[in-house]
């Protein structure tokens, strides 16, 4: 008997580049073994090197590695954060107070 097998999505993105996996995984497979089993680690060495480090998603919701993907997932792997968007919306609501008082 064969195991049965479900078709799933992998997903990464750089600024300036992205690449969608299709594949077949037997029903059961985590997200990161999905994302071994993609090759993107071999396409985006740098960006993939430590896979068990990695930020994964199903269809924009966080999950955890050992997460059971079911029919027609989409794993997203997410890249690290360049700001902290607290920082960011803290720095515009001061920048903000400064236009206001110089005018």
């Amino acid at each position: 008997m064969t195991e049965p097998m479900i078709e799933v999505e992998v997903v990464f993105a750089l600024p300036s580049r992205q690449k969608l996996v299709r594949l077949r995984v037997p029903a059961g497979t985590g997200a990161r073994d999905a994302v071994v089993r993609s090759g993107l680690q071999a396409e985006f060495p740098d960006e993939l090197a430590d896979v068990d480090a990695l930020k994964l998603g199903i269809f924009g919701k966080a999950v955890r590695a050992e997460t059971v993907l079911r029919e027609k997932d989409r794993v997203e792997i997410y890249r690290p954060l360049i700001a902290d968007p607290k920082a960011v919306r803290r720095q515009r609501a001061e920048a903000g107070k400064a236009m206001k008082k110089g005018g």
